[in-house]
């Protein structure tokens, strides 16, 4: 058997790493290599004079027919079509073909030329990805819908928890007038600050629901009433709620602040909770506020051990709590809600923490 030769072209059609088939103007074979002679089982004398569509499965002769040849003609080539051959033994060989047509100085078709690649590793990747990405989107729509039904679910749950809990505060005031004795009076405190707590928690329940839910945390701005009283009366409500924590209180608010009044309330609420929660017992918690060159700002400041760098890129996420005394039991979104606040209001929320002390600040613009 002699050796092929580098200029040998009779060589490199039949034996080309790739099939060869030339087609008569008809759509007849007129030529086709060894290479995919072997590749399907079958001889020249069998394939020469027969059209190239009787040796494609149904799908492919009706695609062959109707988009491959029409398009051909038009333009005088195609490039990766896939198309499946039928073997010797009836099973489909899948494949991705090109076409040129060969055609004289006035355009008229000589011949057409194709090359054909197996495809069957390539093809059962496209159909793994297809499959994957059509997993990938039911489950993506059966996680939304799950999320959905649970968001919902909050939202019905924190109305319906509101008027059991009006009653309940109802209750709690009317034991209070009645209160006769020392510890009549320390019990009726008590359960103020669990009902406190619990609309507190009630209330960041249903600002997550809404922002999840698309509602988003809705504003009702006064710059015509002062802020002061009702940081005023968070702090107080803080303070009886925590009788074992100082807490010190400094205001310079020269200026009107535009901004929903009870929504900065529960903003310095979570953040002055969050300091009693996570500071040491030993040092005061640190509140200011103040106007200054157009800006209202708000810090928190406490002492105790520095957040976790890792801890830090979580803060204001929903449900994260890191590590909290037993005795202040949340959810974790109380900062959460805090930075929706402050985006609300067209502010920022920041953070730093250094042995010497946690900080939390947000500024707004006072208009």
């Amino acid at each position: 058997m002699p050796e092929p030769r580098i200029d040998d072209f009779e060589d490199m059609f039949e034996n080309s790493p790739c099939g060869y088939i030339t087609l008569e103007t008809n759509g007849r074979i007129a030529g086709v290599n060894k290479t995919l002679l072997r590749w399907i089982g079958r001889t020249a004398d069998e394939m020469t004079g027969k059209r190239f569509s009787d040796f494609l499965n149904m799908a492919g002769r009706i695609f062959y027919e109707t988009h491959i040849a029409p398009l051909l003609r038009m333009q005088g080539f195609f490039n990766e079509f896939a198309i499946d051959m039928v073997t010797a033994t009836g099973e489909p060989m899948q494949m991705i073909c090109n076409a040129l047509e060969g055609r004289d100085a006035a355009g008229k078709p000589l011949f057409t030329r194709l090359a054909l690649l197996k495809a069957t590793d390539r093809r059962r990747y496209e159909q793994e990805l297809l499959s994957a990405r059509e997993a990938a989107k039911t489950s993506l729509a059966s996680e939304r819908e799950t999320s959905e039904l649970r968001e919902q679910f909050i939202a019905v749950l924190g109305h319906d928890l509101r008027n059991p809990l009006a009653s309940i505060s109802a209750g709690v005031r009317i034991l209070g007038r009645d209160a006769k004795t020392e510890k009549a009076h320390q019990v009726v405190a008590m359960l103020q600050t669990t009902v406190m707590r619990m609309a507190e928690l009630i209330d960041n329940v249903l600002d997550f629901a809404r922002g999840r839910l698309g509602g988003g945390i809705t504003l009702d701005r006064n710059a015509r009433k002062p802020l002061e009283p009702v940081l005023h009366q968070v702090i107080d409500e803080l303070r009886l709620s925590s009788p074992g924590r100082q807490i010190e209180a400094e205001y310079a608010i020269d200026s009107p602040v535009d901004c929903d009044r009870t929504r900065i309330g529960q903003l310095v609420s979570n953040l002055v909770g969050n300091a009693i929660s996570h500071g040491t017992a030993s040092q005061p918690v640190r509140v200011r506020a103040e106007t200054e060159e157009g800006l209202f700002k708000f810090s928190v400041a406490n002492g105790g051990e520095p957040i976790p760098q890792a801890a830090m890129e979580k803060l204001f996420e929903p449900f994260f709590r890191g590590e909290v005394r037993a005795s202040r039991q949340g959810l974790g979104l109380g900062l959460h809600i805090a930075s929706q606040i402050a985006k609300a209001h067209d502010g920022v929320l920041t953070v730093t923490s250094t042995p010497e002390e946690t900080k939390f600040t947000f500024v707004m613009p006072l208009r």
